[in-house]
């Protein structure tokens, strides 16, 4: 940590590079955590009914799912061609760019948001360095910021909040408190996160008492309490309220663009990752603005 405080700009350096390589790994996570999840249902639900697998089909279908399938395995083929990635091939964004975005063996084209991804990471890294201090706190930011994203994309592809992600982000939060790793209490955290879990399961309820539709997910609750837990309580209002009005300005858009009807699902999990980073890094600032403004009133 020493070297940080003779050179301050090598952290945000470092962070950068490091968010360029771990957000290639975050398209990974994003795009196999919610396959591993769905062979887990299916195998869990054919083990629960064994007359089940008396069907040929059921059976080879288990055989499938018995199968590695994990983040690791199996090695990352072209979805056309089923060639597999060349280790050259997965230096994040300079592959993508030199192979113009395409297979290197049967041009099938490569989207643009696997780049974009690793860009975007390596981006709030850099602002995470810029912001924080090169200490634990500082690097527990980092690993903050890559679940957010996992997180925000996963719940964009699939209305899915992924336990995997979002408990071990609140527990992580309650640890770094408890060990006074956080500048947030450990009473704040939590009550933050008894109160972000709390708060939008009330909300849930609410709604659904009234028109017998289910309004949110689960793992918005839990995700809110992670936030809960790493920023404290006194977060969570101005969290609810960022949150409320990206999500609202991004769905009108996202129905004017897509013609769809006003009960069309969209997910919140992303508008909660956007709002509680921002809070993260300029939470503080905003609240203090408003209350001196307030007293001065």
């Amino acid at each position: 940590m020493i070297i940080f405080d003779y050179y301050p700009s090598l952290f945000p350096i470092l962070a950068g590079i490091f968010g360029l390589l771990i957000g290639s790994f975050l398209n990974v996570v994003i795009h196999r955590l919610p396959i591993m999840m769905e062979r887990e249902w299916k195998k869990d639900c054919i083990e629960c009914f064994p007359q089940l697998q008396r069907d040929p089909d059921v059976k080879k279908e288990l055989e499938n799912l018995n199968k590695p399938f994990n983040l690791n395995t199996p090695r990352s083929r072209c979805p056309k061609c089923n060639t597999q990635i060349r280790a050259i091939d997965n230096i994040p964004v300079m592959s993508w760019l030199l192979l113009k975005g395409k297979c290197h063996k049967c041009d099938n084209p490569i989207s643009a948001r696997y780049p974009a991804i690793e860009l975007l990471t390596a981006l709030l890294c850099v602002v995470i360095g810029l912001f924080f201090p090169a200490d634990w706190y500082g690097f527990a930011l980092l690993f903050f910021t890559f679940t957010l994203v996992s997180a925000t994309f996963i719940d964009l592809d699939t209305m899915l909040l992924p336990d995997q992600l979002t408990l071990p982000l609140m527990w992580g939060g309650l640890v770094l408190s408890l060990f006074q790793i956080s500048p947030v209490s450990l009473y704040d955290a939590v009550i933050g996160a008894i109160a972000g879990y709390l708060f939008l399961w009330t909300i849930f309820w609410a709604f659904k008492l009234l028109t017998g539709k289910e309004g949110m997910g689960y793992g918005d609750f839990k995700l809110l309490a992670a936030l809960g837990a790493w920023l404290g309580w006194q977060q969570l209002p101005l969290i609810i309220l960022l949150s409320s009005v990206v999500g609202l300005v991004f769905g009108l858009i996202q129905l004017r663009l897509q013609n769809k009807g006003i009960e069309k699902a969209f997910p919140f999990g992303p508008y909660l990752a956007i709002a509680g980073w921002f809070c993260l890094i300029w939470g503080n600032d905003l609240i203090s603005w408003y209350l001196n403004n307030m007293l001065s009133m």
